[in-house]
């Protein structure tokens, strides 16, 4: 028999609990396991705005009606086993639902007919702050906008729904024009709040249907469901253009901007976000190339590059180590006698399955990711030493002429690099040509000039070229130690049957010999251009006519005849 004071009276407990309760968390409960409340706590009384109490009342009965099978699953859980249990509910009001975490646990024996201690803690702030972070998560900060993580989700079910429905739609990408000069001008701060105007002018521009995104910078990216014929895009993006056109009052500052804009359409261009999102980026570039302010609708034609040339960026790498880039060959020859003088240096890709890919194609490639610069610095050093067996098959003196990239030419590891070929091969600098476009000269003048004064210090020849389609100012003839004019083959092709063009050659060569300039003409494919360009006095041409880009060893037979005769005009080019 237990002792007296080993008997404690339940009953005897309950306001000690009870008190307990109250200070455990926000509500509190004590219930029979039927769910009834034996007990609630002041908290819990006041959220229920019931003034009388809950006794008797089921706690289900202050739950959101979605969320009671929880908490009965939760209840009968906790009636199974000592271990207490989690549940999310939400508890209602007379004026609204609040998150709550109830804690259920089973302690048979509390007091009256109750068996569950319920505890509930207030997840409204923890609840707030969870949204918060899915919202910038999903976000943009500065313009509310949805980011490019939601835009990609949106387009995903778009897409989904098309596929369900047939109903095609279209991706515009909006780029600000000019909006750098605002950030340079007037600050970051101004800048901002035309981006946060501009974005409130492109929303109030669409439906509620669509969805607008900041993609990043100054780009916004909208997606327009239900549109796709050639009609409705051109009443859409009018209007995204048009709320852009007015000026933006900003402090005591009235900012004009417009906007590109480049549109791809599902399914014509793509099928999936990420196609679609970049041809749209890829039709707004052409709408700022060809004069902004516009809109242009994506074609593989006239938009760029073909899809699968990122898998031929990542080709290129693998390439660099299989050694599957080449160097070929073109002549330079006397317009007078025919005979070598030189070779221009040009570099080929032969991929094991596509064969010989294009330049046009690899070298804006290894322009835009850097790749440029090894192959480059390849190709010089290269060069360079293969002149050595020129001259040794040749007998006599030769030069070689290296296309130098604008990539290139502002890197800082230029001139070592130069240094290098020089010190390798042993060749003097005044045979080697470097080729540089008067585009990459005049980006930073003030640049150029410096590197062309030390190039020209280590003797180093500077020929422009593709001479006559780049600026039209010729103060850099002046400015720049130049030694040699390449006339463009777009000036030589007309020959000698378009007067305009001999007008522009005939310019050239006495501009040439006034400055003491040599004058190589471009793509001579005809004796009929080759006379003429003689008789006006050009010192080289170079053309399919006097020999095509060829591999080192056929170079070298070439090389064997003194009177140099055209070398296989006929044959297709590489």
């Amino acid at each position: 028999m237990r002792s007296s004071s080993s008997v404690v009276p339940t009953q005897g407990l309950r306001p000690g609990l009870d008190g307990l309760l109250q200070a455990a968390g926000d509500v509190a409960f004590r219930l029979a396991a039927t769910g009834e409340i034996c007990f609630a706590s002041p908290g819990a009384i006041r959220l229920a705005g019931l003034p009388h109490g809950l006794r008797g009342a089921a706690l289900s009965a202050l739950v959101s009606e979605p969320d009671r099978p929880a908490l009965r699953n939760a209840i009968a859980d906790a009636l199974a086993g000592p271990q207490p249990v989690l549940v999310e509910v939400r508890l209602r009001s007379h004026e609204r639902e609040t998150w709550f975490e109830l804690r259920i646990t089973n302690c048979p024996g509390l007091a009256d007919d109750s068996t569950l201690l319920v505890i509930g803690r207030d997840m409204t702030a923890q609840h707030a702050t969870e949204e918060r972070l899915r919202h910038m998560a999903t976000h943009d900060a500065l313009t509310e906008l949805p980011n490019r993580l939601l835009l990609s989700d949106r387009i995903r079910v778009i897409i989904a729904n098309a596929r369900r429905s047939g109903q095609n739609f279209a991706v515009a990408t909006v780029g600000l024009d000019g909006f750098k000069k605002v950030n340079d001008a007037l600050g970051h701060a101004v800048g901002d709040e035309v981006l946060r105007m501009a974005a409130g002018r492109l929303r109030r521009a669409l439906r509620d249907s669509d969805t607008l995104a900041r993609a990043s910078g100054d780009e916004f990216v909208a997606v327009l469901p239900g549109t796709h014929s050639e009609a409705q895009v051109r009443l859409v993006t009018g209007r995204l253009l048009a709320a852009l056109q007015s000026p933006f009052e900003i402090d005591e500052h009235t900012i004009y901007i417009g906007a590109s804009v480049g549109v791809s359409l599902y399914p014509d261009h793509a099928e999936d976000e990420v196609r679609l999102v970049a041809l749209a980026d890829c039709a707004m570039s052409r709408a700022k190339a060809t004069g902004k302010s516009r809109c242009v609708v994506y074609s593989a034609r006239d938009n760029g590059p073909p899809a699968h040339d990122i898998s031929l960026e990542a080709a290129m790498f693998s390439a660099v180590r299989e050694g599957e880039f080449l160097l070929y060959y073109q002549p330079i020859v006397s317009a007078r006698t025919r005979k070598i003088e030189g070779f221009e240096t040009l570099m080929r890709w032969k991929h094991p399955t596509l064969g010989m890919v294009p330049p046009a194609r690899f070298i804006p490639i290894a322009e835009t990711n850097g790749l440029i610069n090894l192959l480059g610095a390849w190709a010089l050093k290269a060069a360079c030493v293969q002149l050595r067996q020129f001259e040794q098959a040749a007998r006599r003196e030769l030069y070689i002429s290296v296309n130098i990239s604008p990539r290139q030419f502002r890197s800082d590891k230029f001139l070592d690099v130069l240094d290098e070929a020089l010190a390798i091969s042993g060749m003097p600098g005044r045979q080697l040509v470097l080729e540089i476009t008067e585009g990459t000269l005049m980006v930073d003048p003030a640049h150029a000039e410096t590197i062309l004064e030390r190039m020209a210090g280590r003797e180093a020849r500077i020929a422009i070229d593709d001479f006559g389609t780049g600026y039209s100012s010729l103060a850099y003839l002046k400015r720049f130690p130049i030694s040699v004019l390449k006339v463009d083959r777009a000036f030589i092709k007309d020959l000698p049957g378009s007067s305009k063009d001999a007008a522009i050659c005939n310019a050239v060569l006495d501009l040439a010999r006034h400055l003491d300039l040599s004058v190589v003409a471009e793509g001579v494919e005809t004796e009929d251009q080759l006379g003429c360009l003689a008789e006006r006095g050009c010192h080289y041409v170079q053309g399919y006519l006097t020999g095509k880009p060829m591999p080192p060893h056929v170079a070298i037979a070439a090389l064997n005849d003194d009177m140099y005769e055209a070398l296989m005009p006929s044959e297709s080019r590489l």
